[in-house]
């Protein structure tokens, strides 16, 4: 019985507390020139917002929405090399007669090309032909339409503000996303087979052809990038249009440091020759700036107390002490001051035995300057046993002193009135009846 009573404990402590460490936004102070409408720089080890500005304001992504057309088709594919698809003319065909531009399977045109040609065709270039030839194929496999499986998965990865009406990123009212969303879904893709790598290439030659497909993403091409290629660029992806501008994701890596940065509408304006890559401009001035200012910092250990908790139900102990469940390192100024980083226990609230050590009993929010950096959780540094006597004590009080058992004793002291009183009545009744009976005789 007191095994079953400890285990009962623990699960309640357990599922009341949060397990998982979450993380909110921050903007250091940065002086970089921004373009774009919309921002959000990440670093990739820890997960940390460095900078953000309007990362939630619904946006046009134009190719971007390519990344997501990836996560489709690599997702539903087993064997990249081995399956062959067929380059359908008349979906080419479809394309330029509405006026969008290919990016060489025109030259392979009723040939089949593999699943592993078709996605470095999908994201080297403006690759609309790809996302349209896969998504083809993968609807008529499937039976399932290409766009609403890009919607259903935007959802399950949490996206808020994200819409899709076509795999291509061409545009339409009802087809945007937001900052947030495409770092979500450019952090899911980077943990799929072969994304960092095409997404890396700056050319490309698909089978039998004699001359390559090449990246528009001018920060990883040395030959062709002129003053937009920025050495530390890794990757990801670029479009533009009219109503969306010049839109970009990218990643840099240097020194151990990564980082990840959205922006989406910088100017564009061919018409006045707006042309200016302006997205690539300042994602490689925010890449210097993170990379030269700001630094991991071990802020506290994993043995280094927060708090007291005030434990209850226990015979001998009052309080514990919280730990973090692993060394605090998060990402911060060069020149930050150790007073500008506190931390407090989100909550105060007693805790009640028995507890082990390294139980998650609560979380703790991290400020810098006081905003939000993240949370973090905060175990027990030692084992509490139970005393079954103050808990039984504690759960008599509690019943007697809640408002409900209050109320039933009131329903139940109503009913015995009523009850004495129906009884009562009922008694005169039939004693008076009984006299009547006696004085007829």
């Amino acid at each position: 019985m007191k095994k079953f009573i400890s285990i009962f404990f623990v699960l309640i402590v357990t599922i009341s507390m949060f397990s998982c460490i979450s993380t909110s936004a921050i903007s250091f102070d940065c002086d970089v020139k921004t373009y774009s409408e919309s921002m959000l720089m990440v670093n990739l080890d820890s997960d940390m917002v460095v900078f953000e500005k309007d990362a939630d304001s619904k946006r046009y992504p134009a190719s971007l929405t390519k990344i997501m057309t990836y996560i489709i088709a690599v997702e539903y594919f087993d064997d990249y090399d081995n399956t062959k698809i067929e380059i359908k003319k008349s979906l080419l065909d479809s394309l330029e007669q509405n006026g969008i531009a290919l990016s060489g399977l025109e030259w392979h045109a009723g040939k089949k090309l593999s699943v592993t040609d078709l996605l470095y065709a999908l994201m080297v270039p403006v690759g609309h032909d790809s996302a349209t030839v896969l998504a083809d194929y993968i609807t008529t496999q499937s039976g399932t339409d290409f766009v609403d499986m890009m919607n259903k998965k935007a959802k399950e990865l949490g996206c808020k503000g994200t819409h899709f009406t076509n795999t291509t990123g061409v545009y339409d009212p009802e087809h945007y996303t937001t900052a947030r969303d495409m770092y979500i879904m450019t952090k899911y893709a980077l943990g799929l087979p072969m994304f960092s790598k095409i997404c890396s290439t700056s050319t490309y030659y698909l089978k039998g052809d004699e001359y390559p497909i090449t990246t528009t993403n001018y920060m990883i091409d040395s030959g062709r990038g002129g003053d937009y290629f920025y050495t530390y660029a890794t990757g990801v992806k670029n479009g533009t249009t009219d109503q969306g501008g010049r839109c970009l994701v990218s990643t840099a890596v240097y020194d151990g440091y990564a980082y990840l940065i959205v922006c989406l509408q910088a100017p564009y304006n061919y018409e006045r020759d707006v042309t200016e890559q302006y997205c690539m401009i300042e994602a490689a001035n925010m890449f210097r700036w993170a990379f030269l200012n700001l630094q991991f910092v071990t802020q506290v250990t994993k043995d280094t107390p927060i708090c007291e908790q005030k434990v209850e139900h226990a015979w001998d102990t009052d309080s514990i002490l919280l730990v973090p469940e692993t060394d605090l390192n998060i990402i911060l100024p060069n020149d930050y001051k150790e007073a500008d980083v506190v931390v407090t226990p989100d909550t105060t609230e007693p805790i009640s035995a028995p507890i082990s050590k390294g139980d998650i009993v609560t979380t703790a929010t991290v400020y810098y300057k006081g905003e939000s950096v993240t949370q973090i959780n905060l175990i027990a540094q030692e084992n509490v046993k139970v005393s079954f006597i103050l808990y039984i004590t504690e759960l008599v009080k509690s019943v007697l002193t809640s408002v409900w058992f209050l109320i039933s004793v009131f329903i139940v002291i109503v009913l015995f009135v009523v009850y004495v009183g129906i009884s009562s009545s009922y008694t005169k009744k039939k004693r008076a009846q009984a006299q009547k009976r006696r004085n007829k005789r």
